[in-house]
């Protein structure tokens, strides 16, 4: 036995089990939005010594910041041995509201729960990158033309973004709508006579297949045209693939999206996530479970402020 190794590793443990109420309250926190986002991402977890499976990170965010909310920002990570649909309903029970993802269809099982109210929202940013995969293999002009008109939706965001919810729904109403009226008839002419396991049927379809969800932030100023703000949240998950390669174990794969989670959660408020680590881990074993919300990151940030005015 590697004794530095299991000392480490006990220590990892125990430190994780003292920060996971705040973890718990990050997820909380998140779920008191109307509208939060949600995606996955795969990585390997070692089962046994010589072998190993796909297991999974899923993301939580909420960030409202482009319709001009300046409430607190947080990310919630949560790790799991499998894809099923189980597992965002178990992480989102009692959610009420919009979830913004992308066409998985996981995410269907907190669509169609009839004792809960979860509305889908769509992600153009996938159904345009749909269309990019094909225009890197092969020009295509049809595909050229799908990414020209979704990019001006795009640009009609860039406008508005920070704007006040309802500016934002009537200038979508006046400037997108039009747009999305046309381009529905337009993929559904494009995808006909095209064989239905072409790449280009596969990328009309994605979008068509699910419009009501692709068309809804039109209707509500506080939704996004896209699910890019949770990518963003994810990258420091594909830039440690790179490095740690693997999780070594199921509890290895909590306490790693723990951290992920009180790291992004800092980093979206603007505190230093290792000055935070410092003051918070020294204190924590110590600190009421009752007050567990002083040391979420954006409280902490606002007490050190306060200390230092005085």
């Amino acid at each position: 036995m590697d004794i530095d190794r299991d000392v480490m590793g006990r220590w990892a443990r125990k430190l994780a089990w003292l920060m996971a109420p705040l973890g718990e309250r990050l997820l909380s926190h998140i779920c008191e939005a109307s509208k939060i986002h949600g995606d996955e991402t795969p990585v390997t977890l070692l089962n046994g010594q010589d072998d190993s499976r796909t297991a999974y990170f899923w993301v939580y965010l909420r960030d409202d910041r482009s319709s001009g909310d300046m409430s607190p920002r947080a990310v919630a990570f949560r790790f799991t041995p499998g894809r099923g649909g189980e597992h965002p309903a178990a992480h989102l029970a009692g959610y009420r509201g919009y979830l913004q993802a992308d066409g998985y269809s996981g995410y269907n099982r907190l669509y169609r729960d009839p004792d809960r109210i979860v509305t889908e929202v769509g992600c153009w940013a996938h159904a345009r990158r749909k269309f990019t995969d094909i225009l890197e293999k092969n020009p295509s002009p049809v595909a050229a033309e799908a990414v020209v008109r979704i990019g001006e939706l795009f640009a009609i965001e860039r406008d508005i973004r920070g704007a006040p919810p309802d500016q934002r729904r009537r200038i979508r109403q006046e400037l997108a709508r039009p747009k999305l009226d046309a381009l529905r008839p337009w993929l559904e002419a494009q995808r006909r006579g095209l064989s239905s396991d072409s790449a280009l049927a596969k990328a009309c379809r994605y979008p068509l297949n699910r419009w009501a969800a692709m068309v809804r932030y039109c209707d509500d100023g506080l939704l996004e045209i896209s699910n890019n703000l949770v990518e963003n949240a994810l990258r420091g998950v594909a830039l440690g693939r790179r490095n740690w390669l693997f999780v070594g174990s199921p509890k290895g794969g909590d306490a790693a999206a723990l951290f992920y989670s009180l790291v992004e959660t800092c980093r979206l408020n603007g505190v230093e996530p290792e000055a935070w680590f410092t003051d918070v881990i020294a204190r924590i074993g110590d600190h009421p479970i009752n007050r567990i919300d002083e040391l979420l990151p954006w409280q902490w940030q606002a007490a050190q402020d306060n200390a230092l005015a005085a």
